[in-house]
């Protein structure tokens, strides 16, 4: 993960739409939470790099800072409590003189009211709150953990936030650089009226050249303060009109910076099936168009939703053994997707990796497969205690994680995977069988842990181009991140063997995910394509009124079929002649 002379391969992260925010506002929690939690662990045990995504500065008073290095693109409304310039470097607004000598009046509106969770944080803004303990967001936000003190307890106090959350700002506990937050005032976060609604909405934003010149100036701040930047990895909303804004971006993205990566993650909220509207054949082609512009644009695409479909008529929602999750909270389902992406990226992300995002890319797009798919185990179900063989050889018949792009379960033999399992200590890595006992699987005989993930993908993907990935660090999932756990679980998500007497906190968790270029991805486009090849999209003449041109969304149909083709195996029959 490191140039020469030990520069870390930079990433910018850019969130587009609210859903992304809500995944965005998860994701840097966890990052935070990680962060501060590094002091705890041993030097040579310290595997992400946070220098990937963070980067460090100066506030106007010299005190240093270390911030995402982020964008994010959201609506009005969407900030709540949360000031657009932050507060980190202060009010950046400059006070500018009243030439008008008559009589003033001053109409002041009430901020909006914060929940429990941020008016703890904004009492722990200066110090040290009434009960001793310390919040991260309370102390100078140096990279050097050694100054902050080992009580950050505040993380892990109580607080019920699925009625109180309505955006996603308001469970956000880290601050972001002025720079980062990108407002479109044109458009509503909520409320019926303004809505950015249509992909060729989103597209519209960036042909309009204040908003083109206002992402342009942001992106050279980021990019000319890195040393080596590795490449963009973008969040966007795929149901509405931000996959026209996503695919402006990768464009942009795609001819200003040449040989850097692009990985973006393509995200759907929970949608409910109570019937067909209108408002589900807008969703279905933002979908498809953004599949298509996003996918292209992209080093490498991946779809990430809870939903069992993207049709018309979404199949339920996935379910996880050990999360007992309300699909219909963004704050919920936003979780298990960040805690997943969380894992997935660690690639490009850990201290000892080759890989960057372009190597990361060109293992998965051979033969145009530039979309994949992802699957987690959150929490990998793994006993308090158990061995990494015991624990994997419960899966021989079938993959122990649950398919998260929509595409149904895996079936057959994936063309390539990159495969990440963290939080297993190292004592627990391989079995340590006693001299002269016999080997329960070949996975027991193994020496070291690596080769035990390692064996285990190759018999169940014979012949699959593999890479795999066992980090010992956890995935810190302390407050504001739900609660919704099985009692099951011990503190550190491991099962117990008998619910305790007493329920306690999950404070971290072991998570595997996969990341695939899978036969299941023809199924799963070819079906959105067919969906929209059968009707007649003209019926939604303000769809394109929006801004994009009939023959064009059929374009973009022809080559969403023409990707799904991509995925086909020699078993699969030909269902050219079906349409």
């Amino acid at each position: 993960m490191f140039e020469a002379g030990g520069t870390p391969r930079a990433a910018l992260t850019l969130q587009l739409g609210s859903y992304a925010g809500f995944v965005g506002a998860h994701w840097w929690n966890l990052q935070d939470a990680a962060l501060h939690c590094e002091s705890e662990v041993h030097e040579q045990e310290r595997k992400v790099c946070p220098d990937v995504l963070y980067r460090a500065g100066r506030t106007l008073s010299r005190q240093e800072t270390y911030t995402p290095r982020l964008i994010l693109m959201d609506l009005k409304g969407s900030l709540n409590s949360l000031k657009q310039e932050e507060c980190l470097y202060g009010d950046m607004k400059i006070d500018t003189a009243v030439a008008w000598q008559g009589n003033l009046m001053t109409h002041q509106e009430d901020p909006p009211a914060k929940n429990l969770f941020l008016q703890d944080l904004s009492k722990l803004e200066g110090g040290m709150s009434s009960d001793g303990d310390f919040s991260p967001r309370a102390l100078p936000l140096s990279k050097d953990v050694s100054q902050l003190p080992t009580q950050l307890h505040v993380s892990q106090k109580g607080h019920q936030l699925e009625g109180s959350v309505r955006v996603w700002s308001d469970y956000l506990r880290v601050h972001l650089h002025p720079r980062s937050i990108f407002m479109i005032h044109q458009y509503n976060d909520d409320g019926e009226s303004s809505q950015l609604e249509a992909f060729g909405q989103g597209e519209s934003l960036l042909h309009d050249p204040t908003y083109l010149e206002e992402l342009e100036d942001r992106l050279h701040f980021y990019v000319e303060e890195c040393d080596y930047l590795q490449g963009f990895q973008i969040l966007c909303d795929l149901n509405n009109g931000f996959s026209g804004v996503g695919a402006k971006v990768t464009e942009l993205l795609h001819d200003e910076y040449s040989g850097r990566g692009i990985l973006t993650w393509g995200l759907t909220p929970v949608i409910d099936n109570v019937g067909v509207s209108w408002k589900d054949f807008y969703r279905l082609m933002n979908t498809v168009l953004g599949i298509v512009h996003l996918s292209s644009h992209s080093s490498l695409f991946c779809p990430l939703s809870l939903n069992g479909s993207l049709g018309l008529k979404p199949e339920a929602p996935v379910t996880l053994p050990y999360v007992h999750y309300d699909a219909s909270l963004n704050y919920h389902s936003s979780a298990i997707l960040a805690t997943a992406l969380d894992t997935l990226s660690a690639p490009y992300r850990v201290h000892s990796s080759q890989f960057s995002m372009v190597q990361l890319a060109d293992a998965f797009n051979s033969s145009g497969r530039k979309v994949v798919a992802a699957g987690a185990a959150v929490p990998f179900p793994m006993a308090y205690g158990q061995s990494l063989p015991d624990a994997l050889c419960s899966y021989q018949l079938a993959v122990p994680w649950t398919p998260l792009s929509s595409c149904g379960e895996q079936k057959d033999s994936c063309f390539a995977q990159s495969v990440v399992l963290r939080g297993i200590g190292k004592e627990n890595h391989i079995s340590n069988l006693p001299p002269g006992s016999q080997p329960k699987s070949a996975l027991h005989v193994c020496e070291t842990g690596e080769e035990v993930l390692g064996s285990y993908l190759h018999a169940q993907c014979p012949g699959t181009f593999s890479t795999s990935y066992l980090l010992q660090d956890p995935c810190k999932v302390l407050a504001p991140y739900p609660q919704f756990f099985s009692a099951l679980l011990n503190k550190q998500g491991f099962l117990l063997d008998k619910l305790p007497s007493c329920a306690t906190a999950v404070e971290s968790i072991p998570v595997l995910t996969a990341l695939q270029s899978s036969p299941t991805l023809h199924s799963a486009l070819y079906s959105l394509y067919k969906e929209l090849h059968q009707v007649d999209v003209r019926r939604w003449a303000s769809f394109f009124s929006a801004g994009i041109e009939l023959y064009d969304f059929q374009e973009a149909l022809h080559e969403l079929r023409t990707l799904s083709q991509c995925y086909k195996t020699s078993s699969e029959l030909d269902e050219s002649d079906s349409d």
